[in-house]
């Protein structure tokens, strides 16, 4: 299916989120839209999507104008979405999910007919979720595969995915390109939207580029790099390097700390971080990652184990007590567990920095939100709901509702959703933070980042740590084998 968006406006306010925009997507291809945080990205893919109306423009499906104000009339026209932050009912099983939405068989029973529909599809694309397990249960990787067959069996033929590969593993991303490639050689039509340039550069045969909100450039592969970086930005970003620290005493430790939660375990780990360090965490997506960090935030009791504080035991301590300590925690899923989405970024500002307070002073919360904004680079207004802002900017309000002098960062992908020079500038601040003796703890799934920031990499393998080491003693390749549970002699 062919589609072309022509001359598309949208206005927030006095904000102009789309100028003017003018791009084809071609049948069989995978089409990428690159753009830095607040280009306009997210914002022209929901107007396709019909998540939200245009201001101004004109879609056109195979040369015909379209009209529609809602993802299920945009659905009947064959086109869905994949949003950045999936959509869906974590209460529900994967199977109900993938139900939602699909048109009902009139003989057959409408459950067995789409669990078969399901695990046909799932086994098509080698995707390894199955339809009786909760989505709360699944990790972000797995409920984008379930968002991906569903909107397939939905009969969708044009189908966008915005940031599909931030916070997924590594296996996970393989298994979506190699998904995206079958689905553009059966005549899918593919839109990619990223920020990540060795994604769209791997997938996409032709690529727009958006910079505060109009579209910039038109390039087709083989791509050139440094020029599609000077359309996003204006200049090539200067990469971010690792920072040399004196690192003081021992901040948190755990000994022989066993914890669970969403169904994934920690068994038996010893860690241990110091004043100033940067420490990288590594693993397959559900290896305990992100248990042992809520665990560390207080946020999860361990069954077995003690966790200690400067020498003091804490073990069992509420987490308002982990918070007086400065140890504060940054989740990977901004809208289901960092930030309340119908709420603006003032009253976001006025909850966490005045709430001791029996009344909330308007003057004083929007004077810390207009600081807080400015000193981010969030793009957006005060008076915005956080529905209304990009991912990376829902991502630097998260950041900033962070104190300035914590003792402990403990942060979930940190730079998720983050365009090359947002995520030099957030690594910038965080070293400002390590220079004045803050400890940070953080997982991601780019090694590279890791061997850039950190001072010492962790490896997760099956719950268990398997490596922790100085990032200058071991190689991206040791690291690639411990976390396939391949470890050194």
């Amino acid at each position: 299916m062919n589609v072309t968006l022509k001359g598309i406006h949208k206005f927030y306010g006095k904000v102009h989120a789309n100028r003017g925009i003018t791009v084809t997507f071609r049948q069989g291809t995978i089409h990428g839209i690159l753009g830095e945080n607040g280009a306009g990205k997210s914002t022209l893919m929901k107007i396709l999507a019909g998540y939200v109306p245009r201001s101004d423009g004109t879609i056109l499906i195979e040369g015909q104008p379209a009209d529609y104000s809602s993802p299920q009339e945009a659905l009947k026209h064959g086109i869905g979405m994949l949003y950045q932050d999936p959509l869906d009912f974590p209460a529900l099983t994967a199977l109900q999910n993938f139900t939602i939405g699909q048109p009902s068989a009139p003989f057959l029973s409408p459950e067995k007919k789409f669990k078969k529909i399901f695990q046909e599809l799932a086994g098509h694309f080698n995707f390894s979720i199955q339809p009786d397990s909760l989505l709360e249960n699944l990790s972000l990787g797995e409920r984008q595969q379930l968002e991906i067959i569903r909107l397939v069996a939905a009969g969708a033929q044009l189908i966008i995915l915005d940031e599909p590969t931030t916070g997924i593993s590594v296996h996970q991303k393989e298994a979506l390109f190699s998904a995206l490639k079958q689905l553009a050689s059966a005549g899918k039509t593919i839109v990619l939207v990223s920020h990540k340039l060795e994604d769209v550069m791997a997938l996409c045969s032709e690529v727009s580029v958006l910079r505060q909100g109009e579209c910039v450039g038109h390039m087709t592969a083989p791509f050139d790099k440094e020029t599609l970086l000077k359309h996003m930005f204006g200049r090539v970003p200067a990469p971010v390097s690792r920072c040399i620290v004196e690192k003081g005493s021992s901040l948190l430790w755990m000994e022989g700390v066993s914890a669970v939660w969403k169904n994934i375990r920690i068994r038996r780990c010893s860690f241990r971080v110091k004043e100033g360090e940067i420490v990288g965490i590594a693993g397959l997506e559900g290896s305990g990652q992100a248990v042992l960090l809520r665990t560390a935030a207080g946020l999860i009791q361990p069954v077995e184990g003690n966790i200690y504080w400067r020498r003091e035991q804490i073990t069992g301590r509420e987490r308002r007590f982990f918070k007086n300590k400065g140890i504060f925690f940054v989740p990977a899923d901004r809208i289901q567990e960092g930030l309340f989405p119908d709420l603006t970024l003032q009253e976001h500002y006025a909850l966490t920095f005045f709430e001791e307070s029996l009344i909330i002073p308007h003057k004083g919360s929007k004077e810390v939100a207009s600081e807080r904004v400015r000193t981010f680079s969030i793009k957006g207004r005060e008076s915005q709901r956080v529905t209304e802002l990009s991912g990376g900017n829902q991502q630097r309000l998260m950041l900033s509702l962070l104190p300035t002098d914590p003792q402990l960062l403990l942060l979930e992908h940190p730079t998720r959703g983050l365009d090359i020079e947002s995520a030099s500038w957030l690594w910038k601040h965080l070293q400002r933070l390590s220079s004045k003796g803050a400890a940070i703890v953080f997982t991601s799934g780019d090694l590279d980042e890791i061997f850039s920031v950190a001072h010492r990499v962790v490896v997760f393998f099956e719950g268990r740590i398997v490596l922790d080491e100085n990032v200058d003693h071991v190689s991206v390749k040791d690291v690639q084998k411990a976390m396939a549970g391949v470890f050194r002699d």
